[in-house]
């Protein structure tokens, strides 16, 4: 029984402590509603008072009353929270989770992956981009690569996705941009990085698109200009995100992923091949890019 008391104690000042930190932030939030003018002193009061009365979040008790809409609480979350977040969201591709949905469960996997991949592969010690890679079309690369390269920028660096996928591209579809330039042009050595590369809604996130598709893929990729580029790129950008052709397409993947420096493997539990996804797995471990893991994709 001695122990109770303590336990007890510190529970209670645990609650007052959250108590207060929650006042703080819907004071914030309030703030941030009221700057925006999404609502007036009137307003934040009705709230204030609904939640004195009923309980709840502040955000939440103002969509209630009709105050405030759901983009107006997720923007203002944004800036409290410093993520970027796509108010316009119906002018995108729904699958940009980390913009258009970031509270959302497939945001907070990819915040967490984000975590992982930064503490090793990721490490800025060194400069290392980062090549999304799967066996076959349909497992989710272009997923994976366009939410981690946001999850990268919401970390407030400079970052860059390139789509590499010079046979099916899908970049520029995710964020409704020119798909007449990009990376193809640059390796036939018919641009410049500055007129392909591509400002895309998210903060902090440039895209440089496929491009035209070329008929030589593969030998535009094994030529020194690949590597010389994306050298350039590793050290103007803090994040570079890469996706990359199915394996099943031919060698560009393991191209791709060895010039990065790192690649994350994806696949989808149940439909995947295990003779193609071992087979994957084991040449990315033989060749120069550290494996910063496996990806089951269930989007």
């Amino acid at each position: 029984m001695p122990q109770t008391s303590p336990m007890t104690s510190n529970t209670a000042l645990s609650t007052h402590d959250d108590h207060v930190v929650t006042l703080k932030r819907d004071r914030r939030m309030g703030q941030l509603l009221a700057y925006s003018g999404v609502l007036d002193p009137a307003g934040i009061e009705q709230v204030l008072r609904h939640q004195r009365e009923n309980g709840g979040r502040f955000g939440e008790t103002a969509i209630a009353l009709g105050l405030a809409s759901e983009d107006d609480i997720f923007e203002a979350l944004a800036e409290q929270f410093e993520y970027p977040y796509l108010r316009e969201a119906a002018l995108f591709d729904s699958e940009l989770v980390c913009a258009s949905d970031p509270l959302g469960e497939d945001a907070h996997g990819f915040r967490e992956l984000r975590a992982e991949l930064v503490a090793g592969a990721m490490d800025r010690k060194g400069e290392r981009g980062l090549a999304v890679v799967s066996p076959e079309r349909g497992d989710g690369r272009s997923y994976v690569a366009a939410n981690l390269a946001i999850a990268f920028a919401q970390l407030g660096g400079r970052t860059l996705l390139i789509d590499a996928d010079l046979h099916a591209p899908r970049q520029h579809a995710l964020f409704r941009l020119d798909d007449s330039i990009g990376l193809s042009q640059l390796l036939a050595g018919r641009a410049a990085a500055e007129s392909v590369v591509q400002p895309s809604p998210v903060t902090g996130l440039l895209v440089l698109g496929a491009g035209p598709i070329p008929p030589n893929p593969a030998e535009l990729l094994h030529r020194g200009a690949f590597e010389a580029l994306l050298r350039e790129f590793l050290a103007r950008f803090d994040y570079v995100v890469l996706d990359t052709p199915a394996a099943s397409e031919g060698t560009e993947a393991r191209i791709i992923a060895a010039q990065a420096g790192a690649a994350l493997v994806v696949a989808r539990p149940h439909s995947a091949r295990m003779a193609a996804l071992q087979g994957l797995v084991a040449a990315i471990r033989k060749g120069r890019a550290a494996l910063a893991g496996v990806v089951m994709n269930e989007h």
